[in-house]
């Protein structure tokens, strides 16, 4: 395993210092689960706005607004009311996601709430936690239930299907706003999963950032460098691998509106 030389390390400590606030809130998606109190409207939110985090953040947030609107912001009740039946499945929710893969999401997800509660309640009832990589495990097990809830059809555009390759990146972001639990942006709410046991979510600016520190060697932004990223991560903090998400994120971010700038 490739050491973090020690200037690296403590630029991610204080990036991750930085980045953990309040102030970050604001603009990412994790605003949206952090308003609700309730266990299902928190897990149907946080999922259902992490599967919609690609591209530009402020379309993301815009989107996942809009998203909330169509289910009254009460996605809970929405879901078991089965309301979802009434949307146009044509009509757009963000980029190339429709409402009928909106539907496959809620259907499946009414499916969970009956059989177990919550999502929570699907991941210690499979005993997730007990698996090598316990995001890939539940990521296994919601796909089962999403294809029992629509005539046994899968939908990539929920959750990948590619279960030994993808990098797993929009569920492991949800994983990380519900598991870690310093109460500063991300909400601590399971004990299904421990922080330690979490993953990066590994998207191409977080990937590019982690290569030019050195971090990761590994070209393809796959489930084996999410691992191998993780991995070396955990070698600084074993207890909490993700909290330097949020460093990989704003150098990635810097990284990239100084690229631009000097393009101009």
């Amino acid at each position: 395993m490739t050491s973090i030389h020690p200037e690296i390390a403590e630029l991610l400590a204080t990036e991750a210092q930085r980045l953990n606030s309040p102030d970050f809130i604001a603009a990412d998606p994790v605003q949206f689960p952090r308003r609700y109190t309730e266990q299902r409207d928190i897990e149907a939110t946080a999922l259902l706005c992490a599967t919609i985090a690609w591209g530009n953040r402020t379309m993301i947030c815009r989107d996942c607004e809009r998203m909330l609107s169509l289910m009254d912001h009460k996605p809970a009740d929405y879901i078991m009311d089965g309301a979802c039946e009434e949307l146009c499945p044509t009509d757009n929710v963000h980029r190339t996601f429709f409402n009928a893969n909106l539907q496959h999401w809620l259907r499946g997800l009414r499916r969970i709430f009956e059989r177990y509660g919550s999502v929570e309640g699907l991941a210690k009832a499979k005993a997730v936690e007990a698996e090598p990589a316990p995001a890939w495990a539940l990521a296994r097990e919601i796909n089962n239930e999403l294809a029992a809830a629509n005539d046994g059809r899968a939908d990539s555009r929920c959750l990948p299907q590619n279960l030994d390759q993808t990098a797993l990146k929009r569920l492991n972001m949800a994983l990380r706003w519900l598991v870690r639990r310093d109460g500063i942006v991300d909400m601590g709410l399971w004990d299904a999963i421990s922080p330690a046991q979490l993953y990066i979510p590994l998207d191409v600016h977080v990937g590019n950032t982690a290569r030019d520190l050195g971090l990761l060697t590994r070209r393809s932004n796959d489930r084996k460098a999410t691992e191998q990223l993780t991995d070396i991560l955990r070698t600084l903090r074993p207890d909490d691998p993700c909290v330097f998400d949020f460093a990989l994120f704003g150098l990635g971010i810097e990284g990239k509106q100084a690229r631009t700038q000097s393009a101009l």
